[in-house]
């Protein structure tokens, strides 16, 4: 018996938001691997956040996106959530068997997710007000000024080497809010290639922020 065999019958749901970062990584890894899942849209901006009432907070303590209900267990972070479907649907494999590589993979996905994105994303953004721009330039351009060096040292087709790896899973959605924020990335050309090539595999583009059922018209490709 398998771990999942008991409840694998039931579909994982995604709580996200279509241009949320995290949401977007989760959709990504679900793409990659090839699995079916529902989709919840929780607007982080309509009626004040949706993600603010009572009943997401029962989902996610933290009142943030994503929110996925998978296997019985709901699990928030979209790092622990994606090296939780790649623990129980191992192929395609995210995280590389070579302990080093796994090592590089981890740790460039933590500088992106900890150490970027966080400072950049809707809640920060708000609170910032007039000069969010600027924020967010300053602290993209400081993240990719350090991970810029790693991914010369580390990358081939893709971030680690020539498998796709959750380290490409956080990459993307970083560069896309690089773009939106006018973040100069011919400063980059090793990520700004890796997205590039990112960009033309299917999963990344199925599970684009500008194609998901909450996506407004406007937005949409």
């Amino acid at each position: 018996m398998t771990l999942c065999s008991s409840v694998d019958f039931i579909q994982p749901v995604l709580h996200g938001y279509f241009r949320s970062s995290c949401s977007w990584r989760v959709r990504i890894a679900f793409a990659l691997k090839g699995m079916e899942y529902d989709q919840v849209p929780v607007n982080l901006i309509k009626d004040g956040g949706q993600q603010l009432t009572e009943d997401y907070k029962t989902l996610n303590p933290m009142q943030q996106v994503p929110a996925v209900e998978i296997d019985g267990v709901t699990l928030s972070q979209s790092l622990a959530v994606i090296q939780y479907i790649d623990e129980t649907r191992p192929e395609p494999r995210l995280l590389p068997l070579d302990p080093k590589k796994r090592a590089q993979v981890r740790m460039i996905s933590d500088l992106i997710a900890s150490g970027i994105q966080p400072l950049q994303n809707l809640h920060v953004i708000q609170k910032i007000g007039a000069e969010k721009v600027q924020w967010a330039q300053y602290f993209i351009n400081r993240g990719f000024e350090a991970l810029e060096p790693l991914l010369k040292q580390t990358a081939g087709k893709y971030c680690v080497g020539d498998e796709i790896s959750m380290a490409d899973i956080c990459l993307v959605p970083q560069v896309y809010n690089a773009e939106r924020f006018q973040v100069n990335m011919s400063l980059y050309p090793t990520i700004q290639r890796l997205n590039q090539t990112l960009m033309k595999i299917d999963a990344f583009q199925v599970s684009h922020p500008s194609c998901q059922p909450d996506t407004p018209v406007e937005l949409r490709a």
